[in-house]
């Protein structure tokens, strides 16, 4: 009796443990915008890892807590209007390639395994596409999660972050 009911615990546990996994799938997002300006002017606004202050209308404020500016490893805590907070660390940086990868090591955001990537591409004479992409899963893994921390939650939280992002680069850097 023994060995038949070890390998059914086994298959429940199995089972148990995939359909966590099936519960909370990889979320993306990916959201982008031609801004009326060189690459090398809209990569000098946005592509310093410690400035995301300086043109994201939700960010207060960019502490460097680790490492140097821009130097792969550097961790950044972002103070967030209105309260809460976001740690991310620098995963790879190319001034050169006009853009950063990071990801989040802990934040008020409902979203777990977060990884992200800025860009900047020349889009023409004068014009740029900035394109910022994330991948993730929501933060509450399990089956059933609240309308609050369910996928949907997370993709909303994560491309409102983008797009506010990105509107006020544009008119930030479009303003006459």
């Amino acid at each position: 009796m023994k060995r038949f009911l070890r390998p059914l615990a086994g298959a429940a546990l199995l089972l148990t443990t995939t359909a966590g996994f099936a519960a909370a799938p990889l979320l993306k997002v990916s959201r982008s915008v031609t801004v009326d300006a060189p690459a090398a002017q809209v990569w000098a606004k946005c592509g310093s890892f410690d400035a995301l202050d300086q043109w994201h209308p939700a960010v207060a404020k960019v502490t460097l807590t680790k490492g140097r500016n821009n130097v792969v490893g550097a961790v950044r805590h972002l103070d967030i209007r209105g309260g809460g907070y976001v740690d991310e660390e620098l995963l790879h940086y190319s001034g050169k390639g006009h853009y950063y990868s990071y990801r989040i090591l802990d934040s008020v955001l409902p979203v777990s395994d977060y990884h992200s990537t800025l860009s900047v591409k020349a889009d023409g004479a004068g014009k740029s596409v900035v394109t910022w992409t994330g991948s993730f899963k929501r933060k509450d893994s399990g089956p059933n999660p609240p309308d609050n921390a369910n996928d949907k939650a997370a993709t909303d939280a994560i491309s409102g972050v983008y797009e506010s992002g990105l509107d006020n680069l544009k008119k930030t850097l479009e303003a006459k």
